[in-house]
């Protein structure tokens, strides 16, 4: 038995109910042979190679990201969120907590860049900044000279001053759904959703169809992952399955030992216009699934439906927002939408579609409901992605059709106080991003970040919808909490069934990839959801492959 190794652990947390917990885990190569204690693998698997490496540490499956952008244009180290961030490589990215700092961050970053190169800042939310504007008016005054583009937290909305604007042709004659524009015509530099911001972006070298993903972005997001526990993320936008070179990219650099992370590339279908053009797509995506490999997930295509609430490009149904906006931005109107899902659902293709608004969940679970009438398939787990405002009779129509819910509980955190006072309202806010509801109807859940719209870290992500109360303590409503167990699952076994995964990952179970967190204590002890917040990740293994996080280097580096 010298090819088996047996890993030692304070405890080993399997989050599978037959066998719920051990001190060790026995494996071969990549793959789980058992569950037991040090004594009884031994005598399992004499003369296996016994590791102590863990021997303090608790074990945990390796948690599953089922809504990630691994691209490296959706993000820059000039940012300005309101809540701080750290680069994957432990770089403090501070942010910007007032109007004032927003203003200073941008006119240092102008000083710090050469002449001519375009500033890209990204993590803005004006909701902190209320009575405050930003328009091309407020870029200008940092620069007239150089192209300035700010991409807000949520990625559906852009701000443009005046150079890219004239560079990008759009003046008072635009006709483009989401170009804002002010009293006088003219643009004022807010871009609302894909149409309105793509030519601008393309200005700032951003073009998804041509691929932004790079090598070094990939090891970037693996890093991050690595920091968090996560073994397997999607990259829920992709483009790199269908542009020259991208699928041999991605399968380089998954295929080498020392990348620490599962990709599960989701296919960006959203841009097609008819049935034709997204058939196209789908069969060029299986085309490529033989070619699959244990690190490199094929199947999976991202749709897009609705923008985002926070930016009130969200399609809510009745009563709407507080604030009496108007009724959003369809990202695919509801007849092409359609044409989508036929042709993607036809493929035999698993279709995960943002719907950020419960007018968008209605128009996808009819689509899917049309589609099953026509083309029956079982085992589909077509995925509501956001799911914030789905509401109890749209989960039962769910769970009857079999499709799953992938739940932004992040914005219980980073929105919390901004959706009860100015988008949706205290009542609504205790109905929204709605796990218990899900749950009890009878809807696989998972629980997501959107990185980088908030930042990687299920832990966090499960202890809000555990939790669910705002920075400042406000409660978003505890008829909607789920326990830490709950949570736990979604962030694991839970995202690894909707991705058609949960075979091979999200519980430690023999058979199953050697795929694990490292955590300084055990999720389940503790006293309040948000001590999730707390727990230390140490670093993960994949597929039998030891990769610690920078602070167990550190600690390594201590003892020594």
């Amino acid at each position: 038995m010298s090819d088996v190794t047996i890993l030692t652990a304070k405890l080993v947390r399997t989050l599978d109910d037959a066998v719920p917990t051990g001190t060790a885990v026995a494996l071969r190569g990549g793959t789980i042979l058992a569950v037991g204690s040090p004594e009884g693998l031994a005598e399992t698997y004499p003369g296996a190679t016994v590791d102590d490496r863990y021997s303090d540490k608790v074990l945990t499956p390796g948690f599953v990201e089922a809504h990630s952008h691994m691209s490296a244009g959706m993000s820059t180290p000039y940012f300005l969120g309101y809540f701080p961030r750290t680069a994957p490589d432990g770089t403090p990215l501070p942010g910007a907590q007032s109007w004032q700092g927003v203003l200073d961050a941008l006119t240092a970053w102008d000083a710090e860049l050469a002449p001519g190169e375009i500033l890209v800042a990204n993590g803005l939310d004006m909701l902190f900044h209320q009575g405050h504007t930003l328009d091309r008016h407020a870029l200008d005054s940092i620069s007239a000279t150089r192209g300035i583009l700010v991409q807000h937290a949520s990625g559906h909305v852009s701000t443009a001053n005046s150079v890219l604007l004239d560079k990008a042709g759009f003046d008072a004659s635009t006709d483009i759904e989401g170009v804002v524009k002010g009293a006088d015509g003219l643009p004022t530099g807010e871009l609302q959703e894909m149409a309105a911001m793509m030519p601008v972006m393309a200005l700032t070298g951003v073009d998804f169809s041509k691929g932004m993903t790079t090598e070094e972005g990939m090891y970037a997001f693996a890093a991050d992952a690595r920091n968090h526990g996560c073994t397997t993320a999607t990259d829920l936008a992709s483009f790199d399955l269908v542009r020259p070179g991208g699928f041999e990219l991605l399968d380089s650099v998954t295929r080498r030992d020392d990348f620490a992370l599962r990709i599960v590339p989701a296919t960006f279908g959203g841009m097609t216009h008819s049935y034709e053009e997204a058939k196209a797509i789908a069969d060029a995506v299986v085309a490529l699934r033989p070619a699959a490999s244990p690190k490199l997930v094929i199947g999976t295509i991202k749709l897009m439906l609705d923008g985002s609430i926070q930016q009130h490009t969200a399609k809510l149904q009745d009563p709407g927002y507080v604030c009496g906006h108007d009724d959003g931005i369809w990202n695919s109107t509801p007849e092409v939408f359609r044409e989508q899902v036929k042709a993607f659902h036809e493929a035999g293709l698993n279709i995960h579609v943002h719907c950020n608004g419960d007018e968008a969940t209605e128009v996808f679970v009819d689509a899917v409901e049309e589609e099953l009438a026509r083309t029956p398939r079982w085992n589909h787990r077509h995925t509501v992605t956001h799911s914030q405002l789905t509401t109890r009779a749209q989960y039962k129509r769910m769970a009857e059709l079999g499709m799953c819910a992938n739940i932004f509980s992040n914005h219980i955190w980073y929105w919390g106080d901004q959706h009860i006072d100015l988008t949706v309202g205290p009542d609504r806010v205790r109905r929204m991003n709605a796990a218990r509801t899900a749950i009890d109807a009878g809807v696989t859940i998972a629980l997501h970040c959107d990185t980088p719209v908030t930042p990687l870290d299920p832990l966090a992500t499960a202890s809000y919808a555990a939790e669910r109360r705002t920075p400042t303590g406000r409660s978003w409503g505890d008829e909607e909490r789920i326990s830490v167990k709950e949570a736990l699952d979604a962030i694991t076994i839970g995202a690894a069934y909707m991705l058609k995964l949960d075979h091979l990952i999200g519980s430690i179970v023999p058979g199953k990839h050697a795929d694990f967190a490292v955590l300084d204590r055990d999720p389940y002890e503790v006293a309040e959801p948000k001590e999730l917040r707390d727990i230390t990740v140490l670093g993960t293994v994949v597929g039998g492959h030891h990769f610690p996080s920078p602070v167990a280097a550190a600690t390594a580096s201590a003892l020594a």
